[in-house]
């Protein structure tokens, strides 16, 4: 039986580049990273945020295949997962924690920082 999964929403739009896995430059994806709320892709993770989500905390949207998780960006804590395993988890708050720095950047270049 064919495994049925999430489709994205028209809010969210996955960058054309695939980058490597951490550390990034921030030379390489300083001018990708303002395009969000796009996404990133690190190996087979797509990070992104949605346009219609500016009343919650900073934080990032985690898929692959069917799996889909959510991390606080200031304190790298997961806030939902559906489907990753504890092992994958960890894997993902480390990658979330290694780019905070431009996911915030990239959150508080779209959303405005007056909720800092």
């Amino acid at each position: 039986m064919e495994k049925i999964c999430w489709a994205p929403t028209p809010h969210s739009y996955p960058l054309a580049r695939h980058v490597r896995s951490p550390p990034i430059p921030r030379s390489t994806l300083s001018s990708q990273i303002r395009k969000m709320p796009a996404g990133l892709k690190l190996g087979p993770y797509r990070f992104y945020f949605y346009s219609h989500e500016p009343n919650e905390p900073p934080h990032i949207h985690v898929d692959r295949d069917c799996a889909s998780a959510k991390f606080w960006l200031h304190s790298g804590e997961l806030a939902n997962n559906i489907g990753f395993s504890p092992k994958e988890l960890r894997k993902l708050r480390k990658l979330v924690l290694d780019h905070q720095q431009l996911f915030l950047e990239a959150w508080y270049g779209w959303f405005g920082d007056s909720n800092r």
